[in-house]
């Protein structure tokens, strides 16, 4: 019999953890690879009690359960997570050790599941425990899945082959580059567990995670250039195992385990932090040395090729069109009232269909009226969605896979007939500013992101606001819409990628924002390519941003008196090339509106 309610589910997992003589037990949003994104199989959170959000975890005892969510989940988790049966907590301000340290007693036996965590994060939490003379404890099997009855099994989509066409270098080129590093620092071998890294590696693609096109194994790498996949077998197609060689083993991914376990006296990198706390401890027991270190694919996979950077121009040429014919029909069907959130969701993902070359979204579009506008990460769903109202804000924010790149785009737009506020205009004014700064940034070599993102907060600094989020985070080429190591944002906080310096070839959103809570939030996105920036009498390399996204920018907000001189020849300029880009894919007689809509939003100021 199937338990329908969250604080039945909630009961279940405790009798579970009496019966195993645990006292608690931490229940992250996380898979064994670490992943943004996750697949059905993995999402025990949600099941557990309800919370829709990418980042979170829960903390069941015997009689007190909490959440644990960040600022931009603060509103999300009171709607969806009762307030009768779990405490709400918000890091990094409340940690999961102090609260379990505090609401669990001495000698409390709490479990972790270590697929599921780094192995600093155990550290850590092991640390605030041994304070009150509790103990955190890894378990054998997740308690969460003894008590899903109906949890679905993983994807068993076979796997897809990543022309090197699109890829622009071959898989062998690149096993080679993660083999001299390998050698370079006397290492044996590197275990890759990061999804993203192994599609990158082996050029392959899969669908067993909704809006990143990976597929679920593991690999490990050898200093001779060859590799192990771990893959369920059934996933392998002939013209994939054709693609891979014979330099590549595919092994059954049940076997990665015991393959760790037979690692002895070899010298073994795994990342710490997309490698679990398994993988440390399995190698550590099995008698092999084991190198913290960054993932060796992580920064060439960064690192975009020609092929990857002319792709990623024509995917965004293709979408740009797209998300213009959205909001065309947005900007003449949202006045007259009845469109709602779901509405201009479902249409957008239509219009990008009708590209013939969408493989998914590359996220779930963040499709925001009014005062969910000012909630950065929202996502709508049948309990949440409203109307757009005629005169408010409406914020989208979405992007498509297709196989020579992943778009990622954010425009606000003002509904009409009544006019925006002067304070709505003053805001969106200041967030267009600073893209308009980033945009135009020249910055030497060895640049971290952290040093451009005041370039971009310094117009609303100046009004007295700022927004609670990065200025820009990298891009996958075909894969993940957030990848590392690089980004935009404010240093310190735990923020991961704020140092790494910016290179040539990485791809990088640009995306300021402003949100009032409870009534509008304004963002403005592009995504932008570092390259190099010619400076006569130069001292040193210098780099700046080629703007990658190309569609109209809404000009109703904008208080034309608030820019200078250069933004509004950054505006006509910008607008002057989206209309190259997009007007020669608008000459059928069916898209004469959306034609003369683009032309009018390309007018200059």
């Amino acid at each position: 019999m199937l338990m329908l309610t969250h604080e039945a589910r909630l009961s279940a997992l405790r009798e579970e953890l009496k019966k195993r003589g645990l006292d608690g037990f931490v229940v992250p949003i996380s898979d064994e690879h670490m992943s943004e994104y996750i697949g059905s199989y993995a999402q025990r959170l949600a099941w557990l009690t309800g919370f829709g959000g990418s980042v979170g975890s829960a903390v069941v005892l015997e009689h007190k359960a909490a959440m644990f969510v960040d600022g931009r989940y603060t509103v999300q988790v009171r709607d969806q997570v009762d307030g009768n049966l779990y405490d709400y907590c918000q890091i990094p301000k409340e940690s999961i050790g102090a609260w379990i340290a505090a609401n669990a007693g001495s000698g409390a036996r709490i479990g972790y599941d270590p697929w599921l965590h780094t192995r600093g994060w155990a550290d850590n939490v092991s640390q605030a425990l041994a304070k009150i003379g509790a103990e955190l404890v890894p378990v054998d099997a997740n308690p969460v899945d003894a008590v899903w009855e109906d949890r679905p099994a993983p994807s068993d989509a076979a796997v897809m082959v990543h022309d090197d066409s699109n890829a622009g270098q071959s898989s062998a080129e690149k096993r080679e580059l993660v083999a001299d590093w390998l050698k370079s620092e006397g290492l044996d071998g590197a275990v890759i567990g990061a999804l993203d890294s192994i599609a990158w590696l082996l050029n392959i693609r899969g669908s067993d995670v909704d809006r990143t096109p990976v597929t679920l194994s593991y690999v490990l790498a050898h200093a001779d250039g060859t590799a192990e996949l771990f893959i369920a077998p059934e996933k392998i197609t002939p013209e994939v195992a054709r693609h891979l060689g014979n330099a590549v083993t595919i092994r059954p991914r049940t076997e990665f385990e015991s393959a760790l376990q037979h690692l002895r006296d070899k010298k073994i990198a795994v990342d710490p932090g997309s490698g679990v706390a398994a993988i440390f401890q399995t190698l550590e027991d099995a008698g092999a040395t084991v190198v913290a270190a960054r993932d060796p694919a992580l920064l060439p996979k960064a690192v975009k090729n020609p092929v990857e950077q002319q792709g990623h121009r024509d995917a965004q040429a293709r979408d740009g069109v797209a998300v213009s014919k959205f909001l065309h029909w947005l900007t003449k069907t949202a006045p007259a009232g009845g469109v709602t959130e779901l509405d201009a969701a479902a249409k957008l993902r239509e219009f990008r269909e009708q590209t013939g070359m969408l493989k998914d979204l590359s996220f779930d579009t963040i499709s925001a009226a009014g005062p969910h506008a000012a909630l950065p990460h929202y996502r709508v769903d049948e309990d949440s969605n409203i109307p757009i109202a005629p005169g408010s804000v409406y914020l989208v924010d979405s992007g498509g896979q297709y196989v020579d790149g992943t778009t990622d785009i954010t425009r606000t737009v003002w509904i009409e007939p009544v006019e925006p506020s002067a304070e709505v205009k003053d805001r969106y004014t200041r967030v267009l500013k600073g893209h308009i700064a980033i945009a135009l940034a020249v910055f030497p070599e060895n640049t971290a992101g952290s040093q451009l993102d005041a370039f971009a907060r310094q117009f609303l600094w100046q009004a007295g606001v700022d927004y609670a989020h990065g200025t820009g985070h990298g891009v996958g080429s075909f894969l993940a819409v957030h990848e590392g190591p690089q980004r935009i944002a404010k240093s310190g906080g735990g923020q991961a990628g704020t140092d790494e310096p910016l290179q040539a070839g990485m791809f990088l959103s640009n995306e300021p924002g402003y949100y009032k809570a409870g009534e509008f939030g304004i963002r403005i996105e592009n995504l932008v390519l570092v390259e190099p920036r010619e400076i006569p009498g130069a001292e040193g390399t210098y780099f700046g941003f080629e703007t990658l996204t190309f569609v109209p920018i809404d000009r109703s907000m904008v208080d034309v008196g608030l820019l200078t001189r250069e933004e509004i020849a950054w505006w006509n300029d910008y607008h002057a090339q989206v209309g190259k880009i997009l007007l020669p894919q608008l000459t059928a007689p069916a898209d004469a509106e959306v034609r003369a809509w683009v032309e009018e939003g390309c007018r200059p100021l």
